[in-house]
């Protein structure tokens, strides 16, 4: 099924109600639909491609694009402008589209064009110019949509391809388990080139018929001022953003009333955030997950059958299987193991990189998603770690998120990163960075203690250092490889105090 065309017939249904408001204007959904063919004509014009890539921000321009291109039979390739640049260009040289559809801000807000492919400036196209007439072209479950690139923690980003089917898979799944409907607002507050806000803050909502607030940067006052004036009923976002909604001296729970529904994903969400949020602006904060290569949600909490520390049930037509990596056995109800799903919104593969899809995959078919996890007999799903981030201690695997887990549930902890460094008698040790809770103070050696009263010796960790802020994606997730640095500087001294008073 064709993602774009219940688009297409939902804006036409309704071309004089507002759809998406951003920061530049409000979109209706015949301005939408007239915007997009128009641009259609510009980029048959001047791609010949059967990928258009899209560097734009969180605005009601990222649809119109998106939708220009699907009416052209082409596949989309989001473009994530918080890349390094070498990085950025790898994308645009690897992804094989020779047109980028951008807008002069944001090429003032990197500082450069991005080179490997034209510039196609919306800015200058002149959209008074009526569009030509023309039949929106039609998509197989099989055909690609859109080809969107990993974050790269280590080697180059990798083009996950996910087709019509993918997207339009995961669209229902999403609507059926969350119950979206037309009277819906929804909070963009994420940047739109990433899986969660491709779909969720933005394919769903526009197929649903929901109107979206989009907001492309996160500044704490500003969301709470659009809060107050478009009374949104979802808000989708990752724990650093709620974080930094805490730190707010004038924000309160009438602000937030609006709400039926808040979720975190992308990350661990610490009770240093979830319990204050609760208490102080009378909103339960819910778990989701998912991956890029899941187009992306497979999982999520609901307000009335949230348990915490879970990302809730699988989705409809999800399967959710635990798997020790080690033996290839299925793991029973609470045992942890390797999480591997499988589902039509799991994707087509990785673009021109066949032998890391065939490994992507197990004998049965299920997606090995690297992360490690164990459900519960209701079939909740945990997550405790990451495969690949397994620390081996004197012959032991240890996780680091169950370090991390045991550090914030210490009242002065917010976050908590941790990784091995190498040990003569053990191989290696864990070490932690830690970031404080606004006006809150520990020592090293007080959260050292806090450690060994709830860990075995050999997962306490060897040092614990105090930092101002942990490392993090583009996307709000805590870049592990960025605090091996951080030891190596030095920062925060083992044993010293330190508080986090910020204002």
């Amino acid at each position: 099924m064709s993602v774009h065309w219940p688009i297409l017939r939902s804006l036409a249904r309704s071309p004089l109600r507002v759809r998406v408001i951003d920061e530049q204007r409000s979109w209706t959904g015949a301005s939408m639909l007239y915007a997009a063919f128009r641009l259609a004509d510009e980029i048959e014009r001047r791609s010949t491609s059967d990928h258009v890539a899209l560097l734009l921000p969180t605005a009601g321009v990222f649809p119109v694009a998106a939708l220009a291109s699907w009416i052209l039979g082409r596949a989309v390739v989001p473009l994530n402008y918080l890349l390094a640049r070498d990085e950025l260009e790898y994308v645009v040289r690897h992804c094989d589209a020779d047109t980028i559809v951008t807008v002069g801000p944001m090429l003032e807000f990197m500082g450069y064009e991005p080179g490997g492919a034209g510039i196609l400036r919306l800015d200058d196209i002149n959209f008074r110019q009526p569009p030509s007439p023309r039949w929106p072209e039609s998509a197989g479950d099989s055909e690609l949509a859109a080809i969107l690139y990993t974050s790269g923690t280590s080697g180059n980003p990798k083009g996950v391809m996910l087709t019509h089917g993918n997207l339009s898979a995961n669209i229902r799944q999403v609507v059926e388990r969350i119950e979206f409907t037309p009277r819906d607002t929804l909070l963009g507050t994420l940047p739109l080139f990433h899986s969660f806000g491709f779909t969720v803050l933005t394919l769903v909502p526009l197929t649903v018929g929901c109107r979206i607030v989009y907001v492309p940067r996160f500044i704490p006052q500003r969301i709470v001022r659009t809060i107050r004036e478009h009374r949104p009923t979802i808000m989708l976002g990752i724990a650093t953003m709620f974080s930094a909604l805490l730190k707010l001296r004038d924000a309160g729970a009438e602000d937030f009333a609006s709400l039926r529904l808040v979720v975190a994903g992308g990350e661990a969400l610490p009770d240093a955030i979830f319990e204050p949020f609760r208490e102080r602006f009378g909103v339960t904060i819910c778990e989701g997950y998912g991956l890029t290569e899941t187009s992306p949600v497979t999982h999520c909490a609901l307000p009335d059958d949230y348990v915490r520390g879970t990302v809730g049930r699988s989705f409809p037509s999800v399967e959710t299987r635990i798997i020790d990596p080690e033996t290839e056995r299925h793991q029973p109800a609470g045992a942890p193991g390797e999480i591997r799903l499988k589902g039509p919104n799991v994707m087509g593969g990785y673009y021109k990189a066949p032998r890391e899809t065939r490994e992507a995959f197990d004998e049965r078919g299920y997606f090995r998603t690297g992360d490690i996890g164990k459900v519960d007999e209701s079939d909740r799903l945990a997550i405790t770690g990451r495969l690949k981030e397994m620390l081996i201690i004197g012959g032991e695997n240890v996780f680091p998120r169950e370090i991390e887990a045991v550090l914030e549930e210490h009242e002065a902890v917010a976050l908590a990163g941790v990784i091995g460094v190498p040990d003569p008698q053990r191989g290696e040790v864990p070490a932690a960075f830690v970031e404080l809770a606004e006006d809150k103070s520990a020592t090293a050696d007080e959260l050292r203690a806090w450690c060994r009263d709830r860990l075995a010796p050999f997962k306490t960790p060897k040092s614990v250092r105090i930092v101002e802020q942990l490392p993090r994606t583009a996307t709000g997730k805590i870049l592990r490889r960025g605090l091996k640095p951080l030891l190596e500087e030095g920062a925060g001294e083992t044993g010293s105090p330190t508080t986090n008073a910020q204002t």
